[in-house]
Parts: structure tokens; C-alpha cells; sequence
């Protein structure tokens, strides 16, 4: 079994959700409640409430430069519309592309449309043009899908999508690759709630047996996501998680590869 790390972009800055919706508002809350309830620090509280004076809500550099040094070829999906929690504009979305492409990352949208074909397509469009690449793949925002998005985005041209959750190979829609992936962050860390549920030990044992599944049902690919926003001590259970998970995967020997090589794995 093999692993392919990827990474969404929910959030860019603090600034650009206060005119759009009550995401910060939210997050304090939750921050107070994971507080009150002993799962998080009056340390790592109050580095939360320092965020909003830097305004940076993400990690971007920092993650990339903790995963080259462990040679982990992630990518990135970040937004090209507004939706659903994700509201920074099209001139930041083309910002970080292309920082992240000269960084040597690979790069696709972490799209919002899902219903239509004629509103998938546009937002392929979208990012074909911001990005300057005719070879790409997504991950839907929340994961949000209905019976008919999977082919419409193979028809949108999409070469691979993972907005799947399930313990499942690859398989192909068309001309596309689906990738179905088994372990998020948020998930392991927070349900059954909305805000952090497990610490640090609780969300490696439960990470231990989705990896011991996957290796069971003979799965070929392990997929993982984890949101940059994270790798920062705001969320230090977060971003110890990730950073356990990865030298756990080389500890034992789980090789590290990205959707590109997957597809070049598959198609021999």
C-alpha cells in the first residue's frame, strides 16, 4: 500500500470572512468550547485570539517546507469560488497557484459546484485559466456530491477527482480517476462533534485502525487530507497529528506518492 497526502485551502486570511459569513465568530466559540472542556490549552487559546491581529489563516509554506524535508509530494486544492465557508477572492486563489507551483506542488481546485454540468464545467474553465494547466484534479469543498457529479466532472475534463470517502480502490469514470481517500483530519479529530473531541493519543490509535482496515482489504492507495489551516500551534493537536502520521507512514514503510504518479501506476 501506498499513500497520497493532499491538502484543502478553506481559509486564506480572517479579514476575508467578515463581510461573507460567520465563520470567525463560530471559531471562537468553538475554540472556547474545546477550552472549557479540557482539550486544548489557555495557551493554545489564546494563540487563536492572535491570529486575528496577524489575519493568517493559513500555513501554506510551512507545510510545504515540513513535507519536502520528509519527501512527501502533496497536493493542494484551493478555491476558485465562493461557497460554503470558503471566501477569498479569485486574486488570492491566483496568488497562491502559482506560489505553489513554482514551490513545485501540484496544484488543483477545490471546487464548490457540484449539481450541474454547465456550473462544473465553468468552474474547470475557471481554473484552467488561473492556473495555466491542462491536466488537473479536484476534491469537492465538504465533500459534497450527487448522483450525477462524478460524471460531470469527467466530462468537464477533470484526470482525477477525490471527493469520495470510503475504503475503496481507484476506479475510473470515463476518462477520469477517482481516488477515494480514508482518513481526514477532521473527522479523526473531531467527530462526533463540530469541534475537537479526541487528543493527540486518541487520534493516532483511531488513525492506526484505518490504516490496519485499508492494509486488510488489500487497498493499493491510502488516501489522506489535512487542511493547512491546522499546521500551526493555534491547533497543536492538529498539527502533532499530522506530523506523527507522517513519520508513521515511514516507519512502516508506506511509500508516498501523488495522484499523478497514482494514475501512471494504474494505466500500465
Amino acid at each position: 500500500m501506498k499513500s497520497i497526502i493532499s491538502h484543502d485551502i478553506d481559509h486564506l486570511t480572517l479579514s476575508e470572512h467578515y463581510l461573507n459569513d460567520l465563520i470567525v465568530p463560530k471559531v471562537f466559540v468553538r475554540s472556547r468550547i474545546e477550552l472549557l472542556s479540557g482539550k486544548i490549552s489557555l495557551k493554545e487559546f489564546f494563540s487563536r485570539v492572535g491570529d486575528v491581529f496577524k489575519n493568517k489563516w493559513q500555513h501554506l509554506e510551512e507545510l510545504h517546507q515540513f513535507n519536502n524535508k520528509k519527501h512527501v509530494p502533496a497536493t493542494y486544492f484551493i478555491g476558485v469560488s465562493k461557497g460554503q465557508g470558503l471566501s477569498y477572492s479569485k486574486t488570492q486563489s491566483a496568488y497562491w497557484i502559482h506560489k505553489l507551483l513554482e514551490l513545485g506542488c501540484d496544484v488543483g481546485p477545490h471546487s464548490i459546484e457540484f449539481e450541474t454540468f454547465e456550473k462544473i464545467k465553468s468552474e474547470y474553465n475557471v481554473f484552467a485559466e488561473l492556473s495555466k494547466q491542462t491536466v488537473f484534479g479536484t476534491r469537492m469543498h465538504y465533500i459534497r456530491t450527487n448522483e450525477n457529479t462524478f460524471t460531470n466532472m469527467a466530462k468537464a475534463g477533470y484526470a482525477f477527482d477525490s471527493s469520495e470517502m470510503d475504503y475503496k480502490a481507484p476506479y475510473k469514470i470515463g476518462s477520469m480517476w477517482e481516488f477515494p481517500f480514508q482518513v481526514m483530519d477532521a473527522y479523526i479529530i473531531e467527530k462526533p462533534k463540530q469541534w475537537q473531541s479526541k487528543n493527540f493519543s486518541q487520534s493516532c490509535e483511531a488513525t492506526k485502525r484505518i490504516i490496519d482496515k485499508a492494509n486488510d482489504l488489500d487497498l493499493p492507495y491510502l488516501g489522506i487530507d489535512f487542511h493547512d489551516r491546522y499546521f500551526s500551534n493555534s491547533h497543536k493537536t492538529w498539527k502533532d497529528w499530522y506530523m506523527w502520521l507522517i513519520e508513521y507512514l515511514i516507519t512502516n514503510g508506506i511509500e508516498f506518492v501523488n495522484f499523478e504518479t497514482a494514475i501512471k501506476e494504474l494505466e500500465k
